[in-house]
C-alpha cells in the first residue's frame, strides 16, 4: 500500500527508470526511489468497476489532448544540491524559486539533512534549517517579500520563515477528524494575494479552503468534499493569480477549480487526471503537473502548460520516471523545475 495516499495499493509493476547508476549507487538510488514512491499517496477514491471503466475511458482522452498539444522543446536536467559530506536529500517535496534572487528554495523529507534547503542556480547551499519542526514538509512557498511559508501535511501547521530561519509566525490550521485514517491528516499548500490575504489549502483530512490575514488571523473557510462544483477530493495545490483568480488543483476530481478571493465558485478545467502541482507561469500562463487517474500514484506524467482562461493545452513535456510531479515551479523564461525522488529536475530550453 502507497504510504502518502493510503488505499492505493500497487496495481503496476515497477519499470525501470531511465535514471542509470552504477554499482552499489545505483541500488542505492533504486531503493531510495521506491522509498519515494511509497511517500506519493493519499486518498484516491474506490472505483466500482464502471467507475473504472469510465476513469479509464477519461485517461486515455486525456492522453490524447495532450499528446496533440505541441511537445515543448525543452530538456530536463537534473539541478545537483551540493549538500555537506555525510548529508543526503530524502523526497523532495515542493520547490519555490525566488525570481529577484535566483534562489531556490526545496522542503525535503529525509532525516540525513534539514527539512528546508536553499540553493543557489549552480546546486550550492546558501540557507538550511527547520530540523525538529516538521511531521511531514509538504509545500514552501514565498511571499511578496522573499520570506519562505512552509506547510506541514502532518501537522497541518504553517510556519513563516526570515530567509535566514527566524521563526516569523506560526498558523496552526487544526481541524483533523479525531480518528485520522493517515498519518498525512493536514494542510497542503498556501497562497499570496493582494493586501496581504493568505490562503490555505487543506485537502488530506479535510476538503477546504481557509483565509488568514498575514498576521495569522483566520478570516473564513469553504469547501465540502465531494465532486460537485465548490467541493473537493484532496485539494492538493493552489495559486492566486494577478486578476485575483485562485486556482486549486483538486487533485482526486482531476480538474482545476477556480475561486474568487471570497470563495464564490467562478468555474473549473475540467478531465485533467490526478493533478499535484500548480505553478503561475511568468507570461500569465498556468502550468501543472499531473498524471492519469487510472494510474497508481507517483505514476510517470507530465509537465501541462495550460491557458487558465480557457483551460487549453498549450504544451507539456513527458515527465517518464516514477515518484514526480509532485511540485510544479518555474525558472523563468518558460523553464519549468519539478522533482523526481530526491532530484531536482530543471527542463532547460535546449540551444
Amino acid at each position: 500500500m502507497n504510504e502518502d495516499f493510503p488505499g492505493i495499493p500497487p496495481r503496476a509493476p515497477f519499470r525501470r527508470s531511465k535514471l542509470q547508476y552504477p554499482g552499489a549507487k545505483g541500488l542505492l538510488n533504486l531503493l531510495l526511489q521506491l522509498l519515494c514512491l511509497s511517500l506519493l499517496a493519499h486518498a484516491a477514491p474506490s472505483f466500482t468497476p464502471a467507475q473504472s471503466q469510465a476513469t479509464a475511458r477519461d485517461a486515455s482522452k486525456l492522453r490524447a489532448l495532450i499528446e496533440a498539444s505541441p511537445k515543448l522543446p525543452l530538456q530536463p536536467t537534473e539541478l545537483a544540491v551540493k549538500l555537506p559530506e555525510g548529508s543526503e536529500l530524502g523526497f523532495i517535496s515542493w520547490l519555490a524559486r525566488d525570481a529577484t534572487t535566483g534562489e531556490i528554495w526545496l522542503i525535503q523529507r529525509g532525516d540525513k539533512a534539514d527539512p528546508v534547503i536553499a540553493i543557489d542556480k549552480d546546486g550550492r547551499v546558501i540557507h538550511s534549517f527547520g530540523k525538529g519542526l516538521y511531521k511531514i514538509p509538504h509545500a514552501i512557498r514565498l511571499d511578496p517579500d522573499g520570506n519562505p511559508w512552509t506547510v506541514d501535511a502532518g501537522s497541518s501547521r504553517v510556519i513563516k520563515f526570515s530567509p535566514g530561519g527566524e521563526k516569523l509566525l506560526q498558523i496552526n490550521v487544526g481541524g483533523p477528524p479525531e480518528l485520522a485514517v493517515s498519518k498525512f491528516e493536514g494542510a497542503t499548500d498556501i497562497a499570496f494575494a493582494p493586501k496581504g490575504r493568505i490562503f490555505i489549502s487543506d485537502g488530506y483530512a479535510n476538503a477546504r479552503i481557509l483565509e488568514y490575514t498575514a498576521d495569522g488571523r483566520k478570516v473564513r473557510e469553504w469547501g465540502s468534499a465531494g465532486p460537485g462544483p465548490g467541493q473537493f477530493r484532496l485539494p492538493h495545490s493552489i495559486v492566486a493569480d494577478e486578476n485575483n483568480i485562485l486556482y486549486i488543483a483538486d487533485r482526486e476530481n482531476g480538474r482545476i477549480e477556480k475561486f474568487d478571493l471570497d470563495g464564490k465558485f467562478l468555474g473549473e478545467i475540467p478531465g485533467l487526471g490526478r493533478i499535484y502541482s500548480l505553478k503561475l507561469g511568468a507570461d500569465g500562463t498556468l502550468w501543472a503537473g499531473l498524471q492519469p487517474l487510472n494510474e497508481p500514484a507517483g505514476s510517470p506524467g507530465w509537465v501541462v502548460k495550460l491557458d487558465p482562461k480557457t483551460g487549453k493545452i498549450l504544451g507539456h513535456v513527458p515527465v517518464t520516471e516514477k515518484a514526480g510531479l509532485h511540485t510544479m515551479e518555474e525558472a523563468g523564461n518558460g523553464q519549468p523545475m519539478t522533482s523526481v525522488g530526491n532530484k531536482l529536475v530543471w527542463f532547460k530550453a535546449q540551444p
